[in-house]
């Protein structure tokens, strides 16, 4: 039976998101089928599995394929949550996506052409499953702005709004007036959660002869010390502390001062940041979203808008 399905996909630095599930924008290739009870996609004569080693940062992802096999990756996982999808389906999925405020315009064609694959009919396998899906239409909407306009009717009363999206690798900022995009007020800075933890790592290396990781790092953030030695602990909290600042400094320096503007926070590192964003005392009116599903669930709605 052919069924017809919406399945937006937020294609972070970090992490894949769609509306219901989250991974590792990491993946390995090989020509060769994994050990038993290994999960991988089986697709297009290639074995896929996920890793934690992130892919690197790609301003364009659709030079790189394991960006197309990520995705089959998270349209499967949405399917297999899909109690009305059922064995030997054809899925037609409409997908929406999306980009950085910055890179939109340049890459918007370009990433609905890549990832709608010719509208072909696609066979792949997942978890033991096999699917067959026709990608028949994608549309791409700038990130941020999909995830704000979750909460318009917040903002169409403020002068000023920003929202900043801490990612993997970006630190990705958009001003809205009274609701409208003001497009001067738009960019992408290299802040995001991977340069803190190359700081951290990078000092901790340097002046304790520790070797931490990133997991290390999210732990100690997290209130999670059992395991660390009680300096490092408090050079790492340092560390954060400083970076948040960093942060808010690199905003005012644009032109966006955090005390007289609504702050709207996104994003995994925005998360895992909140506490030392806070404590600096340079926020004034603000807010987090802490729904990491943000943009897709924002994707989504705008393309029922027909936006």
């Amino acid at each position: 039976m052919i069924k017809r399905i919406r399945i937006p996909v937020d294609h972070g630095n970090g992490n894949i998101k769609t509306m219901n599930t989250v991974f590792k924008t990491g993946i390995s290739v090989s020509d060769l089928a994994p050990g038993r009870g290994m999960e991988y996609l089986e697709y297009n004569g290639k074995f896929y599995l996920s890793s934690n080693r992130r892919i690197p940062y790609q301003r364009d992802k659709t030079k790189d394929s394991r960006f197309f096999a990520l995705t089959l990756m998270g349209i499967a996982k949405e399917l297999e949550l899909n109690k009305n999808v059922q064995k030997g389906d054809i899925v037609q999925v409409q997908m929406p996506i999306g980009l950085p405020p910055k890179h939109f315009a340049e890459l918007y064609e370009k990433y609905e052409t890549y990832f709608r694959w010719n509208g072909e009919l696609l066979h792949f396998r997942y978890k033991d499953t096999d699917y067959h899906i026709s990608i028949i239409d994608t549309r791409a909407f700038p990130q941020d702005y999909a995830a704000v306009m979750l909460y318009h009717k917040d903002i169409a009363m403020y002068p000023r709004t920003t929202a900043v999206d801490i990612g993997a690798f970006t630190g990705d900022y958009l001003m809205f007036r009274y609701g409208e995009v003001d497009m001067e007020f738009c960019d992408s800075m290299e802040m995001g959660i991977i340069s803190l933890y190359n700081r951290v790592i990078t000092g901790i290396r340097a002046d304790y002869d520790q070797l931490l990781d990133e997991m290390d790092i999210d732990n100690i953030i997290q209130g999670k010390y059992d395991f660390y030695e009680g300096e490092i602990v408090q050079a790492v909290l340092e560390e954060v502390q400083a970076y948040a600042r960093d942060l808010l400094s690199s905003l005012r320096e644009r032109g966006i001062d955090p005390r007289s503007t609504y702050m709207i926070f996104l994003g995994g590192g925005s998360i895992l940041l909140k506490p030392f964003l806070e404590q600096t005392g340079m926020l004034n009116r603000y807010r987090f979203i802490e729904d990491i599903h943000a943009n897709a669930k924002g994707y989504d709605w705008l393309y029922q808008q027909g936006a």
